[in-house]
């Protein structure tokens, strides 16, 4: 899986992102098939600030994505991949429901 890991407007700590590859590396207990994951981390104003995260995971065919806010970049970052987490089990749970 390649994992890209984009900044707006900050830097990310290297902290942030290993925990970020380690949350990611985590979902493919649930679809082997994952290729790409674009992870854009955002904020809206500087005090008292929301932070977003938002995570586009790319399976053959299909395009899944996720968006968070929270106070901090982790809650975000967790809260997406359950989203995403949510999603896959979903995929997986139809594709062997289907008769071949």
């Amino acid at each position: 899986m390649n994992i890209q890991i984009t900044a707006r407007k900050f830097k990310a700590h290297e902290t942030l992102k290993e925990f970020i590859k380690d949350e990611l590396t985590s979902l493919q207990r649930f679809n082997d098939d994952i290729i790409n994951a674009d992870v854009k981390l955002s904020f809206q104003n500087t005090q008292n600030s929301i932070k977003i995260a938002e995570i586009i995971l790319s399976i053959p065919r299909q395009k899944l994505t996720a968006k968070e806010e929270s106070d901090e970049f982790k809650k975000s970052v967790a809260g997406a991949v359950e989203k995403l987490r949510n999603q896959l089990s979903t995929i997986k749970s139809k594709r062997t429901a289907k008769p071949r």
